[in-house]
């Protein structure tokens, strides 16, 4: 199993409102958190084309920055896994 991590920045003055977001996320939104496929590239572009992901993005890219870490073109910056307890 590969895991993925991701970090992305969060000013001050939108922490609160990405926090209560985040508190009570989107049911359509959670069921897409957690990938068991095997075809990371497809399914990720299935992810991406669907409409109540969508709408989450567009409600949480404004309250989001990129870190200056990130590659470039990237949104978010992913970072390698270095622990992992089950």
């Amino acid at each position: 199993m590969r895991r993925f991590a991701s970090v992305i920045g969060v000013s001050p003055e939108n922490r609160e409102e990405y926090e209560r977001y985040h508190a009570a996320v989107w049911p359509g939104v959670l069921e897409q958190i957690e990938y068991v496929g095997d075809d990371y590239e497809a399914d990720m572009a299935a992810m991406a084309a669907d409409p109540e992901t969508q709408r989450w993005w567009a409600v949480q890219e404004p309250l989001q920055s990129p870190v200056p870490d990130r590659r470039e073109g990237e949104w978010w910056h992913e970072i390698p896994e270095v622990f992992h307890l089950d």
